[in-house]
């Protein structure tokens, strides 16, 4: 499948509303693919199943804070740096680019640097929605290591990082991404196509450009988006969503720490809600309470969309007096598994609750 410009803007609101308000702002990148459109490049997405299990396969992405990349916009070349120096390290060349991540910005950045080498891009990612940590990743969780990995900035420094595990290797490259000012460009997780088909997501950058369009088209028919997307999601890995509070926000504290966006909104209810809804934020939205009772929790997915447009709303843009209406949507049984959890499950984030499925929560 060969990306227009027509699809771009269905994903960065597909990628926008996977990624639980976390990674980055996806319009920002819908930019840089366009213009990379523009200047006769090609994106061409590759179904995981179609790549040869012999092929080698670089994810590359952005790292950091997503309130950072408002102010710190990149040019492409920074994770395109980091595939170079990482195929140098591997002594092999990449046939394959893919997102690490399917929300916000690390859903094009691939796309990017597809586009300008001549890659062709797997339609697949490792977390299936967006996640604040780089061992938060199926491939880790089924035994792809992340390292050797590469951490590049907008000045042409690059840090070859080589780590005994997956935390050991966030740990080192978030002080890194810390040092080139909250936010670096990374190439990681290299794996061979077979490892592909095993680990990751598959066909998430597909799903997200058929959130966009059904969202547009509901709003175009003069239809209920949300209800819309929400009787789509059926027919999907995503197999189960629903609205879990609609309100007006009354309180946004967000601040950079530790390379992360970290914070909390709250929400007034709006009938039929009562009462008000908490949402913890770091990069993305972890868990929502209402009076203290949990209505979703991570790694399942809480998305807070504009009322009036459905625009999810990514947390960088939360802003006093909106009103919001705030999803819930299980995700693939991948990433249910004990292992999974293990890695990205609640108490990875120090959560005291324990996951438990927006299916069963009342």
């Amino acid at each position: 499948m060969k990306l227009t410009r027509e699809h771009l803007a269905d994903l960065a609101v597909g990628a926008a509303f996977l990624g639980t308000g976390g990674g980055g702002d996806p319009y920002v990148g819908r930019l840089m693919v366009q213009q990379c459109l523009d200047e006769g490049c090609e994106v061409e997405l590759i179904d995981p199943q179609d790549i040869p299990d012999n092929s080698l396969v670089i994810p590359t992405a952005m790292m950091g804070a997503p309130t950072v990349l408002v102010e710190k916009i990149p040019s492409g070349e920074e994770a395109i740096a980091s595939l170079h120096r990482l195929e140098k390290r591997l002594d092999r060349k990449a046939d394959f680019t893919m997102p690490i991540e399917i929300g916000g910005i690390n859903s094009t950045i691939p796309l990017v640097v597809g586009a300008r080498l001549g890659l062709p891009i797997v339609d697949a990612d490792g977390m299936g929605r967006a996640f604040p940590y780089l061992e938060m990743e199926t491939f880790g969780v089924y035994g792809i290591s992340g390292s050797p990995m590469v951490v590049s900035n907008e000045w042409g420094d690059t840090a070859l990082i080589e780590a005994v595990d997956n935390r050991q290797m966030e740990w080192l490259s978030r002080a890194v991404a810390m040092r080139m000012g909250g936010c670096a460009y990374i190439a990681e997780y290299s794996m061979s196509g077979a490892e592909v088909k095993r680990t990751a997501i598959p066909n998430t950058l597909t799903l997200a450009i058929r959130i966009g369009e059904v969202l547009r088209k509901a709003h175009d028919e003069h239809r209920n988006p949300i209800e819309a997307l929400l009787g789509f999601l059926p027919s999907t890995l995503y197999r189960y969503g629903r609205i879990i509070f609609s309100g007006k926000i009354i309180d946004v504290m967000r601040e950079t720490r530790a390379g992360f966006t970290m914070g909390r909104a709250r929400i007034d209810g709006i009938a039929p809600f009562s009462s008000q809804m908490d949402i913890e934020i770091q990069n993305e939205n972890l868990i929502a309470r209402v009076d203290g009772k949990v209505k979703a929790i991570v790694p399942d997915l809480i998305c807070i969309m504009n009322t009036e447009t459905a625009e999810p709303i990514t947390n960088e843009n939360l802003r006093y007096g909106q009103r919001v209406t705030v999803v819930a949507v299980s995700v693939p049984e991948i990433m249910r598994t004990p292992e999974a959890l293990a890695v990205f499950g609640p108490s990875c984030f120090g959560l005291k609750e324990p996951f438990t499925s927006i299916e069963e929560i009342d």
